[in-house]
């Protein structure tokens, strides 16, 4: 669906809500897909979301909750109770789905709601709920088809057409031993353009290992991208084939990583939602502000010590905001580029004096050609070359720090466990902020005091 159709949508269903006109909205929710209704309820405010909610069929309450953003749907969550959330994850047929949608609910609820699943439901969830949520296990459905390799391809045949249907997503049949071991895959291309005779044993696929359990999602994702698969066996410590990853996952994963990328720019969380209530947004939001201000007052003590100089040279305090911003930009393309890196694994510890080095050239390189357009304006606006060889020096210092500070401090902030792509940019910003001051105040004052 467009933008402009999502808009109309919208502009229809605030029509009917202003008009409190509950059948007409209802009338507008039927026609509507579960991806489009989950689009307006992530662009609505909270009350207008409260309204639309009774009024979307119980049989899609599931899929739509799995399409919101992570805020959203935890909070339309916390005002069911146990029962109805049961209701919700019993219409969802895949286990990861019904995983994902109860991972998150606190521990008294969740155990609620598995005690209201018969048996056998509830043993298939708990096998899924038993990883982490970013991991191959916990992204993993239970649902495949197996087979084993001693067999012929008519057998299989014949196997799959009593079965009646394959699960979503099913381009390959796992091969697995007697133990349920896990040996290999045979296409379904395989199956239907070989002799019926043929055995599975001779044409199945053992080139693409099954991944592990507690694979991180991201590693997940990238043997995606680099073996271009449609679904992948996940294995267990034994070697035990226990489900399957399909790439509609994988997508998801992605999505969420991009989110991630580009909210924690601005020091903000995937999840954030954009109607979420005033108090939290402005708790969380506060946060990495206050963060900012002791980096500004950072800066701001340390121009302190160059009070005297800047009394004596008005010019200084004129171009003191050249450095940092020119380091900060500088600094800021290396970081960017070394997250980047390190998210899709093209960048570790075999390889990261290799970016270091090419890095601070780069820096070294525009350094110089900016420092030289830099000075000469600088002198040519003051008529003083001390100035514009102070400015200079300074540029050139800190465009080198800058682009050592955005290789180094990605990989340093991802050892201690803290996500480069929020606090990276933080971090950054205070180095080249200081670093460009005491270089540009601090040669001033040697030269001019």
């Amino acid at each position: 669906m467009v933008e402009d159709d999502i808009e109309l949508l919208r502009q229809q269903v605030s029509v009917a809500l202003e008009a409190d006109d509950t059948l007409e909205v209802s009338k507008i929710l039927q026609k509507v897909s579960v991806a489009e209704t989950a689009i307006l309820l992530n662009s609505m405010p909270t009350q207008q979301r409260d309204f639309i909610w009774p009024l979307i069929e119980p049989a899609r309450l599931g899929a739509i909750l799995l399409e919101l953003q992570d805020d959203v749907s935890d909070a339309r969550l916390k005002t069911l109770d146990a029962k109805e959330i049961s209701v919700i994850v019993e219409s969802l047929a895949d286990v990861d789905d019904q995983a994902d949608l109860i991972l998150d609910l606190p521990p008294d609820k969740l155990a609620r709601v598995l005690h209201r699943l018969d048996a056998h439901k509830r043993e298939r969830l708990e096998s899924v709920l038993a990883y982490s949520e970013d991991t191959a296990g916990g992204l993993m459905n239970i649902d495949q088809v197996t087979i084993r390799a001693d067999v012929s391809l008519d057998v299989v045949l014949r196997y799959l057409r009593m079965r009646g249907e394959l699960p979503d997503h099913t381009d390959q049949l796992f091969v697995t031993d007697r133990h349920d071991h896990y040996l290999g895959a045979l296409y379904l291309r395989d199956l239907l353009t070989n002799d019926l005779e043929d055995q599975v044993a001779d044409l199945m696929r053992t080139d693409v290992d099954a991944m592990h359990a507690y694979m991180s999602d991201t590693e997940v994702a990238r043997e995606f991208e680099n073996f271009d698969l449609v679904s992948a066996a996940i294995v267990d410590e034994e070697h035990k084939l226990i489900g399957r990853i399909t790439i509609d996952d994988v997508i998801d994963v992605i999505r969420d990583e991009a989110d991630r990328s580009f909210m924690g720019k601005a020091g903000l969380s995937e999840e954030e939602d954009m109607f979420s209530p005033v108090l939290l947004t402005s708790r969380r939001r506060g946060i990495w502000l206050g963060i900012n201000l002791l980096t500004a007052f950072l800066a701001a003590y340390v121009i302190g010590f160059f009070e005297n100089i800047l009394d004596q040279v008005v010019a200084l305090a004129i171009l003191i905001t050249i450095v940092p911003s020119m380091g900060g930009i500088a600094g800021y393309q290396t970081l960017t580029i070394a997250i980047r890196g390190l998210a899709l694994g093209q960048l570790g510890s075999s390889n990261y004096r290799s970016l270091i080095k090419k890095e601070i050239l780069v820096g070294l390189l525009n350094g110089l050609a900016w420092a030289l357009v830099v000075a000469t304006l600088s002198i040519l606006w003051f008529d003083n070359v001390s100035i514009g060889v102070i400015i200079a020096f300074a540029l050139v210092v800190n465009l080198l720090a800058g682009a050592l500070a955005g290789a180094v401090i990605p990989l340093v902030l991802r050892k201690i466990g803290v996500d480069p792509a929020i606090a990276g940019g933080v971090v950054l910003t205070t180095v080249t902020d200081v670093v460009g001051i005491v270089a540009f105040l601090g040669l001033a004052t040697l030269i001019l005091g």
